[in-house]
């Protein structure tokens, strides 16, 4: 596929992930500060982009086209080409990335944003199950999560005491990173003293939802020099999706991240893969991706931005771990990086970037 122009990720930025903002749930307030610093960082004009595309959730925000409220960050002239996905924002990448790769536009601006406090997130991701025999026993996400935690612990794959470890070298991580909601160390042995919150379960094994918005900057092979010093190019990405329905599935493996990884990753497979970001919002779906990604090297850096357990900002989670990742590769920190994003209950569906620096 070497006549369709590579893309690399050329700019990043993120707002703050907070318990709750006094913003509108079109996440205008959120989004105008990071289209103005990715537009300093890049240098890039916003009448250069090419495409615009957004990921987030009219059922969240409790309105239809709610997502075209935000085109008001971005601005009413000149007209612009946008698009939109209901999801996360990792997706809207891809559709970015595609566009691309086809050659109708050489830049593109993708962001998703999600004010999670501003209604029932529970009800809101129970609709997103089996409408006929889950839906109406409206499951919370913790409660779903308990049961997958549980069948990989009696099945031998990861403990409690690994769960805590990971909670652990999370919140360390966190401590560095000033847009995370936790920034605070804790103990592995001083975590798994806490109580339950669905068995086996406790507070740490769960990602706080945020509040919050990110925004990644794509360009074609023949500009993203001119906007980044080290651009991060993607040399593989892919996604799958496996059943909606839990009882066809084993909780404890994840088919659709495993397939994802393999196209993505191509023959090289997770060789040389130094910093790995993982939209897993439970310490049990961290142990259970690193196995189906092949990501059990020492070596390899899992979520050094803190992830998902010390923030997670709903519909744009997994941006922002594309964007961590890439970041990495624009510090020259690393040279083969790993993202991942999932949308939909107990990792449905996973989406694998690659990208590398040169």
């Amino acid at each position: 596929m070497s006549e369709f122009p590579e893309v690399a990720v050329v700019g990043f930025a993120q707002s703050p992930q907070v318990a709750e903002t006094t913003g509108t749930t079109n996440g205008v307030e959120m989004l105008v500060p990071i289209f103005q610093q990715l537009f300093a960082d890049t240098g890039l004009d916003r009448r250069e982009v090419g495409f615009w595309c957004s990921g987030s959730s009219d059922y969240l925000a409790g309105r239809a086209f709610s997502f075209v409220s935000a085109v008001d960050a971005i601005g009413a002239l000149p007209p612009i080409i946008e698009s939109h996905v209901e999801g996360d924002a990792a997706w809207a990448l891809y559709e970015a990335w595609l566009k691309i790769r086809t050659g109708e536009v050489d830049t593109a601006l993708v962001y998703g944003f999600g004010k999670a406090s501003a209604g029932e997130l529970n009800r809101v991701l129970a609709l997103q199950t089996d409408p006929y025999l889950v839906a109406p026993l409206w499951p919370d996400a913790i409660s779903l999560a308990a049961l997958q935690a549980r069948a990989g612990i009696d099945a031998g794959r990861w403990s409690e005491k690994e769960m805590a470890e990971v909670a652990a070298r999370a919140r360390q991580a966190g401590a560095g990173n000033p847009n995370a909601q936790l920034r605070e160390p804790l103990e592995a042995s001083t975590l798994l003293d806490a109580p339950y919150l669905a068995d086996p379960l406790r507070a740490h094994d769960c990602a706080p939802i945020t509040d919050g918005a990110a925004a990644i900057v794509l360009a074609a092979a023949h500009r993203a020099p001119d906007l980044c010093a080290r651009p991060a190019w993607i040399t593989g990405i892919e996604h799958r999706v496996d059943s909606p329905a839990f009882g066809t599935r084993d909780l404890t493996r994840s088919p659709s991240a495993a397939a994802a990884a393999h196209a993505a990753l191509g023959a090289a497979g997770p060789e040389g893969i130094q910093v790995a970001e993982l939209a897993a919002p439970f310490t049990s779906q961290e142990l259970l991706l690193r196995r189906e990604l092949g990501l059990l090297a020492e070596d390899v850096e899992v979520n050094p931005s803190g992830g998902p357990l010390c923030g997670n900002p709903m519909f744009s989670g997994g941006l922002v771990r594309i964007g961590e990742a890439a970041a990495r590769v624009h510090a020259g920190s690393a040279q083969r990086v790993l993202a991942h994003a999932s949308n939909g209950p107990l990792l449905q569906q996973n989406l694998i970037c690659v990208m590398e620096g040169r």
